[in-house]
């Protein structure tokens, strides 16, 4: 506890005090400051400063009010008063000094990668030992340069499978020429989104992320989400493919003999092969996922040398191209006629040997003819017409077989590879021989080569993952990605160039070597033996398997940490020093999938369809902040242009649906249901995004647009004011207002909710702010899609006046005012409920709106109800723009009302032909296309009943009464204020939340003197107004009444007549008279016209035809 001390030292000032501390851990205060009073103390201001951010920091209370730094840091060490700064010292904890912020912004480092997972796993009562260890750990300032942070990671993960099992045969299949084509649109494609990639990333400071964070931040939470799962399963399933990659090259190069499942028979090694993969994938698989999740650190460490096992292997993949220029390697192919043998079926690339001097059959022989006699009979007919040769595999670089590799050659599944202009004689061969020849074993075509070799080109988003490790993230990443980008490039072309240049066509087409004895293709052109390739291909897939499946788990974990997809929330957890457990344990489940498809060339464009919808909408982030000019868009990297990246973003989109029109579909299917997933039930997030700068820019242009002149009537539709009456508590008094806004628009067009405070803005302005919340509240119950205005004012007539007036934006304004009906006005002795309505009345009629008054409102359905029968009824009286025809219309396209029919009444006089009438009105109604009933009521009877005459009499009687009632009361206050103390008088606001009294308000101070004259005039008026009281007795009603009041009697028998039993009854509301002398009688004539009746809604047109029979 605190108490204050008399000063003792010299100079102080009678009065001034100290603060000391009792029990209390502060120090004693030793310097004067001018004192303040805090929670009953006298305090100094610095150590006040102190005391309340601290004991703010204790409690956990903080909340960080600025984008800079908080109060409590700002606040320590007493620096908040400063003379100089007296001006702003009220506002010093939300707008902090310069030199504090530019204090914070320089001390600022980057965390490493993984500190967040770390601290967030300790407890906040943790050891210090534990806790200053980890601070330095977090402290340590992030010292990756270009080459390790960003080059050699990129590289790393851009050379994969593909280069080594499937490059070669895509040469062979598409030529040299279409490899070129396809090699170039895959590294355009990402070589613009590294260029999109590096301006956001340069836009500001890169935290620990990637690619997930730049789109989430720069397309909101949406887009984020459904792209950054997007990217998360392209990851996985790369996981998957790299296994698979390390699994063929396993079974079919290293350790054939390895396999579990043989062929049965010889056209069923596909499926065992498949089988095989299966199996051995499945338990890769389970090992790589218990090394992640034992630790890290172990695949890092290892990361270099699956790194150095890629580079050797393609050094020696030029090693070779160089030497085969001047000694080509042997590996002799044997071809039957044009056509290509399997090697490992037989030894001797002949059709008979010489064995002591002896010819006899060769095993080629014996596998074609089935015998060893050398006898024809049961020979294959190709085999005998044509003769067997052997040529070069690999004839080098000097050999001219260039040529013959540059134009395509795709094949069908199961077509025999053969060599063009290879002489032949054409015949038709036993089927059960083919398992002799090497057979092509997918259909093949420029798009299937897309989508398989694109996966080679990924990658590129290393750099940019690894953004919280380097130096300098904003000069790094544009850097070593470009720089990788460029590389790997020109090492693709050169390869696709020299495997064209070296390697026999046939070769090239084989995909699993089995023309060169079940050798790697790309190993037979390998220097100094195949085998640097094959074990080399082997570690670098494995690593990279591993890589993904690091990788992808911390991915989904950062997802599920944003929190913008509520079900994936238990993924945010994982081992108390934030290894992500349940990610990885969902990503290994995922992986499986792909492992169990078991084919490389099925998985690789799945991925190929994730990773280009993650490219393209890195390039559409780009190009939306480029073209919105936001003010936050200033990247350090300047060489961009939203065209590149629309071109990037049209090449990915091309080449998804080349590769594969349908994986296209799938993926932008399971993107869209994940954007409109986060759209309705994810948390809402609000990161500045683009998406959210195109949606002004888009409303901006909208909106100039409808500047340009009134809507035509064909586009007409009501678009609401919604004018809301609140309680003392600040609750909405009648709900059903709003449910009747959103039968009637059903989520189209404009609906703006208004309600008026009274009062001061400047006191009330938090009372204004929480019944704007109670109103947003209360629209989403009742699903009412707009927006919310309340407005505080000194008069409720005049807040709901600048409601009519200001409401909307430019040509985006209200046509349509709903007002509530003033229940109770009779009961009450106040006017002011019904002079507010006459009034909004009033000015809905100057400002030419049209004006719905829903009656008896309590009464209307919710928008749980639905009507499976019954009546909409019209009453047509005048016509004032085809208001009442449109209406209806409207609320039929809402479930509640969807049944029910509609009749149209209107009222024929004496001299009208009501057949004609009958007969025009269907005319009408059938060229607006509106289906309804047609009536036409004939009111003949044109004398004024006694009834209606007594109902003006008693309407004018209590009109009078209650005049005369508020000028006595008028002056029965003013006697009582003479008697009391001319300081004590204030003036009392109504509690009633419609209006203020209408008269002259009550001096504060009033002071009269008392003359024989005054007295005799005050005992004048109380005589008449006793008086006044008699002559009601023989007051006689105004012919003007009269006749109104007989209208509104004769209609009223009329409707409830024809629609007592209707579930809505809309007709013409008469408008107020000219002279407000009548607004009372105004009033009663409404009452007396819709009396009987449930639920009414009258309706005044705004001046303008609002429904067209053209189409």
């Amino acid at each position: 506890m605190w108490k204050t001390v008399p000063m003792s030292r010299d100079g102080a000032r009678p009065g001034d005090f100290m603060l000391q501390s009792v029990n209390c851990p502060c120090e004693k205060l030793g310097r004067e400051f001018p004192r303040v009073s805090f929670r009953g103390h006298l305090c100094t201001l610095p150590k006040l400063m102190e005391i309340t951010s601290s004991s703010c920091s204790s409690h956990g209370n903080h909340k960080e009010n600025s984008p800079f730094l908080n109060s409590s840091e700002a606040g320590k060490g007493g620096d908040y008063y400063d003379r100089n700064l007296a001006l702003f010292e009220e506002e010093l904890d939300i707008r902090p000094k310069v030199s504090s912020l530019l204090g914070k912004l320089v001390n600022y480092t980057n965390l490493t990668q993984g500190v967040k997972e770390h601290e967030e796993a300790e407890s906040t009562d943790g050891s210090k030992k534990k806790v200053s260890k980890h601070a330095v750990e977090g402290n340590k300032s992030p010292s990756m340069g270009t080459l390790m942070g960003v080059y050699l990671p990129c590289m790393q993960n851009i050379f994969g499978v593909i280069l080594f099992l499937r490059l070669t045969w895509m040469v062979g299949m598409a030529g040299v020429l279409q490899s070129f084509l396809i090699v170039l649109l895959c590294c355009c494609c990402t070589m613009l989104t590294t260029i999109s990639m590096s301006a956001i990333a340069t836009n500001g400071v890169v935290p620990a992320g990637g690619s997930y964070f730049m789109i989430s931040r720069s397309l909101g939470p949406e887009f984020g989400g459904a792209v950054g799962l997007c990217f998360y399963l392209g990851t996985t399933f790369a996981g998957a493919m790299y296994i698979l990659g390390a699994i063929e090259i396993l079974l079919t190069y290293i350790v054939p003999q390895a396999a579990i499942f043989y062929p049965s028979g010889a056209h069923d090694a596909s499926s065992a092969m498949l089988n095989n993969m299966r199996v051995y994938g499945t338990v890769f698989l389970i090992l790589m996922a218990v090394v992640v999740f034992v630790g890290v650190k172990y695949v890092n460490k290892f990361a270099s040398l699956f790194l150095a096992c890629v580079v050797i292997s393609i050094l020696s993949i030029y090693a070779g191209a160089i030497k085969s220029i001047f000694d080509p390697p042997e590996f002799p192919i044997c071809m039957l006629g044009n056509r290509t043998l399997i090697r490992d079926q037989f030894d001797v690339c002949a059709k008979t040997i010489v064995k002591d001097n002896i010819t006899v059959a060769s095993k080629l022989w014996e596998n074609f003819c089935h015998n060893t006699n050398l006898t024809t009979e049961n020979c294959d007919e190709y085999f005998l017409l044509n003769n067997v040769s052997e040529i070069a595999g690999i004839p080098g670089a000097a050999s001219g077989i260039l040529k013959d590799n540059l134009w395509s050659n795709y094949l069908e599944k199961g077509e025999i590879l053969e060599k063009e202009h290879h002489p032949s004689v054409d015949a038709t061969g036993q089927k059960n021989n083919l398992h002799l020849y090497v057979l092509s074993d997918i259909s093949t075509s420029f798009m299937v080569l897309v989508g398989i070799f694109f996966p080679s080109v990924t990658g590129i988003m290393a750099g940019s993952n690894r953004s919280g490790d380097l130096k300098d993230a904003q000069k790094s990443i544009p850097v070593g990605t470009i720089l990788a980008i460029v590389t790997t490039s020109l090492v693709y072309f050169s390869c696709v160039l020299l495997f064209g240049a070296c390697i026999e066509g046939v070769v090239l087409r084989d995909k699993y070597g089995d023309a060169v004895n079940k050798n790697l293709v790309v190993g037979t052109l390998s220097w100094p033996s195949p085998w640097v390739i094959v074990i080399g291909s082997f570690f670098s897939t494995c690593g990279a398997g591993l890589q993904s499946l690091t990788g992808a788990p911390r991915l989904l974990q950062a997802i599920a940490k944003d929190n913008i997809i509520p079900f994936l929330w238990v993924f945010g957890h994982g081992k108390a020093n934030g290894e992500p457990t349940w990610a990885l344990l969902l990503t290994a489940l995922i992986a499986e999938l792909g492992i169990l498809i078991a084919s490389l060339d099925m998985v690789a464009p799945i991925l190929s369809m994730f990773f280009l919808m993650c490219y393209l909408f890195v390039n559409l982030a780009c190009a939306v902040q480029t073209l919105l000019r936001t003010p936050n868009w200033r990247p350090r990297f300047k060489y961009y242009h939203w065209a590149l990246s629309f071109l990037g973003m049209s090449i990915c989109l091309a080449l998804m649906f080349i590769s594969s029109w349908y994986y296209a579909l799938v993926a932008m299917l399971i993107a869209g249901m994940i954007y409109k997933y986060i759209e309705y039930q994810g948390a809402e997030k609000e990161w500045g995004d683009g998406i959210r700068g195109l949606s002004l820019s888009a409303a901006r242009y909208a909106l100039l647009r409808l500047e340009e002149g009134p809507p035509h009537t064909k586009n007409w539709r009501p678009q609401l004011l919604v004018l809301l009456k609140l309680d003392e508590d600040l609750h909405v008094k009648y709900p059903r207002l709003l449910t009747f806004a959103s039968q009637l628009k059903a989520g189209k067009g404009l609906t703006i909710i208004g309600s008026v405070i009274q009062g001061n803005f400047l006191e009330t302005y938090g009372e204004a702010q929480a019944a704007e919340q109670t109103i947003k509240n209360m629209m989403d119950i009742e699903k009412v899609k707009g927006f919310c205005q309340v407005v505080v004012a000194n008069k409720v007539r005049e807040g709901i006046a600048h409601l009519i007036q200001s409401c909307g934006l430019g040509g985006m304004k209200h046509n349509t005012v709903v007002l509530g009906w003033p229940y109770g006005w009779r009961q009450s002795e106040d006017p002011r409920s019904w002079k507010t309505f006459i009034g909004t009345v009033r000015c809905t009629t100057a400002a030419h709106l049209a004006l719905l008054v829903p009656k008896n409102v309590s009464f209307y359905p919710s928008n749980h109800e639905r009507y499976n029968e019954g009546n909409i009824d019209v009453w047509w009286i005048v016509h004032d723009g085809g208001m009442l025809m449109l209406l209806p219309f409207l609320l039929k396209q809402h479930k509640v009302w969807r049944k029910c029919k509609m009749r149209i009444f209107t009222v024929a006089q004496m001299d009208d032909n009501s057949i004609q009438m009958k007969k025009d009105l269907a005319t009408f109604l059938y060229q607006l296309r509106i289906e309804a009933e047609v009536e036409v009521v004939e009111m003949h009877n044109s004398d004024i009943s006694a009834y209606t005459y007594e109902r003006t009499l008693m309407m004018e009687q209590r009109s009078q009464m209650l005049r005369q009632m508020r000028l006595t009361k008028t002056e029965r206050e003013r006697e009582a204020q003479l008697v009391k103390d001319r300081h004590s008088i204030a003036r009392l606001e109504s509690l009633y939340s419609d209006e203020e009294d209408e008269g002259d308000p009550v001096p504060e101070n009033i002071q009269m003197t008392w003359t024989k004259e005054k007295c005799d005039a005050e005992k004048r008026n109380r005589g008449s107004a006793v008086g006044s009281f008699r002559d009601l007795i023989s007051i006689k009603p105004n012919q003007s009444n009269v006749r109104r009041m007989h209208t509104a009697v004769k209609l009223n028998e009329v409707i409830v007549n024809r629609s007592h039993d209707a579930r809505l009854v809309l007709l013409n509301m008469p408008g107020p008279p000219k002279n407000t002398d009548g607004d009372e009688n105004y009033m009663e004539f409404l009452e007396v016209l819709t009396e009987g009746l449930e639920r009414v809604l009258l309706v005044r047109g705004g001046g303008r035809e609002v429904i067209t029979i053209y189409s």
